[in-house]
């Protein structure tokens, strides 16, 4: 008797999973065929956890749908008894960076402590949070760091030309950042162009943009206590 009901239980597991899957494929061709110009193409949909649901993903950005299709919500969704950001965590995930993969030659490197921690990060010398982000890193001790200098900013990049010419790219970039004291002007080649180019493939829209080791992105300032918190979870 166990064994039936179990049997049966299994069957309309993967019977109800099949539909979802159908479901999601219908909402991928619909939106793709006739909505494309509204909210650009679709990569994938899946099912929320949120009954009758799905998730759509489109580009760097998820929107959600009902089964039928009759609306799309631009929005946050959140499991209000585990208090969590369910959209944000799935943004980590699905838009995380292989970050074996990142072209580190074109970062300043720095060492910090025994540097077994690991994290890049998109910054700008003209930007204040970024400044602000150096503080804070200031207290975060045994880390390797990848600066990919990303001059979006208004004179931003003279800036960056005279750090990466400088004989230590990195004491330049901390005497600037954390002391106000500008380098020398440079007249050595840079790899600006191609860092920018990186921004657009990995759709960085504003510095700092943080890319720990597991490839997740945080767009944006993170106090030291949280520093320490993601580099030791992704320590592990």
């Amino acid at each position: 008797m166990f064994k039936t009901l179990l049997l049966l239980l299994l069957s309309f597991s993967f019977v109800h999973a099949a539909e979802a899957d159908q479901t999601a494929a219908a909402i991928k061709d619909n939106l793709n065929k006739n909505y494309e110009q509204l909210i650009g193409p679709v990569d994938q949909v899946n099912k929320s956890p949120m009954p009758d649901l799905y998730e759509v993903v489109t580009g760097d950005h998820i929107f959600y749908t009902d089964k039928g299709m009759h609306y799309l919500i631009d929005g946050s969704l959140f499991d209000l008894k585990a208090r969590r950001n369910i959209t944000e965590a799935r943004s980590r995930q699905l838009f995380a960076v292989d970050f074996s993969k990142l072209p580190l030659e074109l970062a300043v490197k720095k060492v910090k402590g025994n540097g077994k921690r690991k994290m890049a990060y998109f910054t700008d010398p003209n930007c204040g949070y970024c400044k602000k982000l150096e503080h804070e890193l200031q207290n975060v001790t045994d880390v390797t760091l990848y600066l990919f200098l990303y001059p979006i900013f208004d004179g931003s990049a003279e800036k960056v030309r005279a750090i990466w010419c400088s004989d230590d790219k990195a004491k330049a970039w901390d005497n600037l950042m954390l002391n106000g004291v500008q380098p020398a002007p440079g007249k050595c080649d840079t790899p600006s162009d191609k860092v920018l180019a990186l921004g657009k493939k990995l759709k960085v829209n504003g510095t700092p943009a943080l890319i720990f080791a597991n490839g997740q992105v945080n767009p944006g300032y993170m106090p030291a206590a949280d520093l320490e918190k993601a580099l030791d979870d992704n320590a592990k």
